[in-house]
């Protein structure tokens, strides 16, 4: 029997959530007692911090890439760190918008890509917990996200058109560090590393997207791991 199109949808949301729920509890088998811990930002994100506030008495606390992390990190109990303060951290844990055979990803669905990227440079072992859907054999099909400082979003944005994408203002979208988004529809990333090098040397941008130059060292995908 083929099940109607509103019943497909729901099974694989449900599918999804499942699986994203396994990666956010397999993401506890990196977790060691005394950590500071990295935490990300996002949908994926929020079953790990529920997961990990089943053993806060063994890490220390954690750091949080968004205000949105850090509320719900403190809800359950979690001490949130300044990333000054806690120095140099031993894992990071995030989800991600896409993800290459390469474990390169495309991140900042979620506006918080600038913190995202401070805390995956300063994580020894960054570990992104997916589902299968953010697969993909090459980056784009998901619009990267760009921060910019505001008075250079026109600019950016021709330069954006310059490299063939397709620039969108993420308009009523203001991140932590009070910047705006844009999000670039129409590139297919071959060579991730050298865009983002490329799109970093353009004036006005805080934050590409891409976590290409420095990828995960882990994904996690549902109870599978890549």
């Amino acid at each position: 029997m083929t099940l109607p199109s509103g019943d497909r949808m729901t099974d694989a949301s449900n599918n999804a959530a499942a699986q994203k729920r396994q990666a956010a509890e397999a993401a506890l088998g990196f977790v060691e007692d005394g950590m500071v811990v990295g935490v990300g930002t996002g949908s994926t994100v929020a079953f790990f911090i529920d997961a990990l506030a089943g053993i806060r008495h063994r890490i220390r606390g954690a750091v949080s890439s968004s205000e949105r992390s850090a509320q719900l990190l403190r809800e359950r109990g979690i001490e949130v760190f300044d990333l000054n303060s806690a120095g140099p951290l031993p894992l990071y844990v995030d989800g991600a918008d896409e993800c290459d055979p390469q474990r390169r990803l495309i991140k900042g669905g979620g506006g918080a890509l600038t913190g995202e990227k401070i805390i995956a440079e300063a994580s020894r072992t960054f570990v992104c917990i997916i589902d299968e859907s953010k697969e993909v054999d090459v980056l784009g099909r998901f619009p990267l996200p760009i921060e910019v400082i505001p008075m250079a979003r026109s600019l950016v944005g021709r330069e954006i058109v310059k490299r063939g994408g397709q620039p969108v203002w993420r308009e009523g979208t203001v991140t932590d560090y009070g910047n705006w988004i844009i999000d670039v529809h129409g590139w297919r990333i071959t060579d991730p590393v050298a865009l983002e090098r490329e799109l970093n040397q353009i004036p006005g941008i805080v934050t590409v997207g891409l976590f290409a130059r420095r990828p995960a060292d882990v994904v996690l995908v549902g109870n599978r791991r890549r």
